[in-house]
């Protein structure tokens, strides 16, 4: 072989891994990401399916975590009807991305037919016909995800504007259960007979549901959002007692009041939120079943915090459900060990972390003056700076002066835990947006 033969080759091979690395990127970047999730069918001819070619930064708009599986879809799951799940966009962009997961599935989840479009109004499953996109996954239409797995589509342009409802609809030909949900989701969704993916009209969608099924995340490419954060908490942060379709859980409230402050040029983040409350969480203890049901923080903390896109702040309101649970004294000390353990694992990725003091629940059916006096020392921990990087004093915010063990009336839902629609607003204009500054970037 000659000299000039082998700088042809050496060049050519180069130029080959060059190609390939490319493209491996371009693939990242747009959302190609599955566990164990293969993709097969027809690849799509139409241009609204084709790759994003605007710039903006991709955040998180909407997001739950998958909690356990549905009572009654254990062999059949939903096999034969279509899913249109709801959700809100808190964040506006120009390009869209969902996550599907099959977490708590026994057997692969096959799916045929997935779109994404806007809703044509509030609590309807009527979709603006115009905006209606059939989603891919690895380019292809069909996708399976293997029990325990996830799959992220490709992403698709469309324009999603800021507090806009979303239909995302999913369609399974075959037996696959159960169905994995996030319950208490506070939003109406819909199932319809047969394949009724693209169907425009919710005429179909006769059957109602409160349960968010398969869908766990619907990500934007965004000009209005630099990086994500992630509210992550219990019912409180779920929303349990917040009226029904009307996102007003505290972290729909906190978004809302970071866009406007951005939109009139106030010293704020440009950050989007996401809310990954679990009703019923604890820091430490998880459900029961294989995978756990309502895993607990801990185990919980790098799948629905850490692995949102660009995520740049945690704002953790957990601990309330173990002390309801506890059983010993020296329980509070390992509440504030496990909340330190949290941050731990966002600082080990550049994060930071915003913490809320314990909100007070005299008067609900568990409360113990024994149980009282721990919330008063975690509380206490988390005032004094030795548990987050800042505090956002919910208990002072929501509890009643003339009787701090409760309440105010006013932000009671009527429960003696949950808040009202007001306490959620309460809490959302208590944490100074001025504490979400200075957080780092997490390398994803």
């Amino acid at each position: 072989m000659t000299k000039r033969h082998g700088y042809a080759l050496l060049s050519a091979f180069v130029a080959l891994v060059v190609a390939l690395s490319v493209t491996i990127l371009l693939r990242t970047a747009s959302g190609d990401s599955t566990s164990g999730a293969t993709a097969t069918g027809r690849r799509p001819h139409h241009g609204s399916s084709a790759a994003p070619a605007s710039a903006g930064t991709w955040v998180g708009s909407w997001a739950t975590s998958p909690v356990g599986a549905e009572p009654g879809t254990e062999t059949t799951g939903l096999a034969g009807r279509s899913v249109r799940n709801v959700v809100h966009a808190n964040t506006g962009g120009t390009s869209a991305r969902i996550t599907l997961s099959n977490l708590y599935g026994q057997a692969p989840l096959t799916i045929t037919h997935t779109t994404l479009a806007l809703s044509a109004g509030r609590g309807t499953a009527t979709a603006r016909a115009e905006t209606m996109r059939r989603l891919t996954f690895n380019g292809a239409y069909t996708v399976t995800i293997p029990a325990g797995g996830q799959a992220v589509s490709d992403a698709v342009r469309i324009v999603v504007p800021h507090d806009q409802d979303v239909l995302v609809t999913t369609y399974s030909p075959t037996p696959s259960g159960p169905v994995t949900i996030h319950p208490h989701a506070r939003q109406i969704s819909f199932v319809a007979a047969g394949d009724r993916a693209e169907e425009s009209t919710g005429v179909p969608y006769a059957q109602r549901s409160t349960y968010w099924r398969y869908l766990t995340a619907l990500d934007v490419l965004s000009n209005e959002a630099d990086g994500t954060v992630v509210a992550f908490g219990d019912s409180i942060t779920d929303g349990l007692t917040s009226t029904m379709g009307e996102n007003r859980r505290w972290p729909d409230m906190l978004a809302s009041r970071l866009r406007s402050a951005a939109g009139r040029g106030a010293d704020v983040p440009r950050y989007s939120v996401v809310n990954e409350g679990i009703s019923g969480n604890q820091v430490l203890a998880d459900g029961l079943g294989r995978p756990a049901e309502n895993p607990s923080g801990l185990s919980r903390f790098g799948r629905d915090a850490l692995s949102r896109p660009n995520v740049k702040v945690v704002v953790i309101d957990l601990g309330i459900n173990d002390v309801t649970h506890s059983r010993t004294p020296a329980d509070g000390e390992k509440i504030t060990d496990g909340l330190r353990t949290l941050v731990r694992q966002a600082h080990a990725r550049g994060l930071k972390v915003v913490g809320t003091t314990l909100t007070p629940f005299g008067g609900y059916w568990r409360w113990t003056q024994p149980l009282e006096a721990m919330r008063q020392r975690v509380n206490a921990e988390i005032r004094a700076g030795r548990v987050y990087d800042a505090v956002v004093d919910f208990d002072l915010a929501l509890r009643d002066p003339a009787d701090p063990q409760r309440m105010r009336p006013v932000y009671d839902s009527g429960d003696h835990l949950h808040p009202s629609d007001l306490g959620f607003r309460k809490m959302a204009e208590t944490l100074d947006l001025g504490l979400l500054k200075g957080a780092g970037q997490a390398e994803l």
